[in-house]
């Protein structure tokens, strides 16, 4: 294990903490990631995105990283961690810089004093940066520069995406997570990490759009050209669909729950109308019989509404409808069944459940939607292993998210 550095995801949810483990494997391997362990346990201190007790969320963690460390054999000391929640910025940029040779060939330290000039963006009071990701450079005046490094010009500008997250939430996540006694390589929007785990080189070329649904929220990214386009959260997810059970059917949320996990589907008009679920074997206290057509229309529509939100976002920047590798479904949200149906009806796209790709595993876990964002977090990660990423999102952030080591100086600058 000593000669293959074990890399970390670590994966704080609303309802489940989740760890992924792996190893990076050779540049020449069809996959890039041998999955050691994948590990869900139940969350705690989590409200929609945010840690709202660190006690208790310490507590979740903690278990999740001892039962990562059982399977792997060995103590986990780092993890790349996920941000996520309802506290997400992302604005635009643009950052300008003259090319500092004199024979004007643009190197890799004036992509990034471009990258850093683009950083300089005002920032809401109480937010901090956690990404920059450049989208296109222009070089004297040519613009769909994908890659300057080596071209000759006197000005090079940058057009980036600024991922801003609220400070107290980062302090918070970063409080929590060294508690456990692990450090942190880097916090990554849980969003791209999902993107990296479900699709390829080729989709988000072309243009493809990462839904991932969690129990709290739901996030979406938009990928053209090979960069981030368009990052957006949906305050809508999963546990809302259980909510929307439990008031139709008036029920307890824990049977609602149970309703939605063994019978729930969001397509309605494949349930035949004489369909009947007993709620009394889900937990109900006595002999309750509903219509299955009624409990998937309270379904459909709560998934139509996420769906709308997904395309209200697309109209934003002009591909509502007009995204050629369409729409990937991940999160744990992303497992009730007829949920691609009904993409495709509201967003008029093509749409598909992603699973984690370039991995190997020893555990059908890790091939879960629901650790789309863990893997993702693990493949990050192994970026710094074996760097065999060409000049796309990956190579092109360089050391820019890497606020993890900043964050860990903040932190205990407030120590005693």
């Amino acid at each position: 294990m000593a000669a293959h550095k074990l890399i970390t995801g670590l994966d704080i949810g609303s309802t489940c903490v989740r760890v992924v483990s792996g190893q990076a494997l050779p540049q020449d391997a069809a996959d890039r990631l041998h999955v050691l362990a994948a590990v869900e346990v139940k969350s705690a201190g989590v409200s929609r995105g945010s840690i709202v007790s660190i006690e208790e969320a310490v507590t979740a963690v903690s278990t999740a990283l001892e039962q990562a460390e059982r399977v792997v054999g060995v103590p986990i000391d780092v993890a790349m961690v996920a941000v996520g929640g309802a506290n997400v910025l992302a604005q635009t940029s643009r950052g300008v810089v003259g090319v500092s040779r004199a024979d004007g060939e643009i190197r890799q330290e004036d992509v990034e004093r471009a990258v850093d000039a683009a950083r300089m963006v005002a920032t809401p009071a109480n937010y901090e940066i956690i990404h920059v990701l450049p989208k296109s450079f222009t070089v004297d005046g040519q613009t769909g520069v994908r890659d300057p490094v080596g071209m000759t010009g006197i000005r090079l500008e940058v057009e980036a995406l600024i991922i801003q997250s609220l400070s107290s939430h980062l302090r918070n996540l970063t409080k929590c997570v060294h508690r456990t006694g692990i450090e942190i390589d880097q916090l990554v929007l849980g969003a791209l990490a999902a993107a990296e785990a479900v699709t390829n080189a080729r989709q988000r070329d072309l243009g493809v759009a990462v839904v991932s649904i969690g129990a709290a929220t739901s996030s979406l990214l938009v990928y053209e050209g090979g960069d981030v386009l368009h990052v957006a959260t949906i305050p809508v997810g999963s546990e809302h669909i259980t909510s929307d059970i439990a008031i139709g059917l008036r029920t307890s949320l824990d049977v609602a729950e149970r309703v939605k996990l063994e019978h729930g589907t969001a397509d309605a008009k494949d349930v035949a109308k004489k369909e009947e679920i007993d709620l009394q074997e889900l937990g109900a206290p006595a002999e309750e019989r509903v219509s299955k057509k009624y409990e998937a229309e309270i379904i459909e529509a709560r998934v139509e509404e996420i769906c709308e939100k997904v395309d209200r976002e697309l109209k934003k920047i002009d591909r509502s409808g007009m995204l050629p590798a369409g729409v990937v479904l991940c999160g744990g949200g992303a497992k009730l069944d007829g949920m691609v149906e009904v993409g495709k009806r509201v967003l008029r796209l093509p749409v598909s459940i992603g699973y984690p790709i370039g991995i190997s595993t020893i555990t059908d876990k890790a091939s879960d939607v629901s650790f789309s964002t863990a893997v993702g977090l693990a493949l990050w990660g192994t970026q710094g292993a074996s760097a065999s990423e060409g000049p796309g999102i990956m190579s092109k952030l360089g050391g820019i998210g890497n606020i993890g080591k900043g964050m860990k100086k903040l932190f205990k600058s407030f120590m005693p």
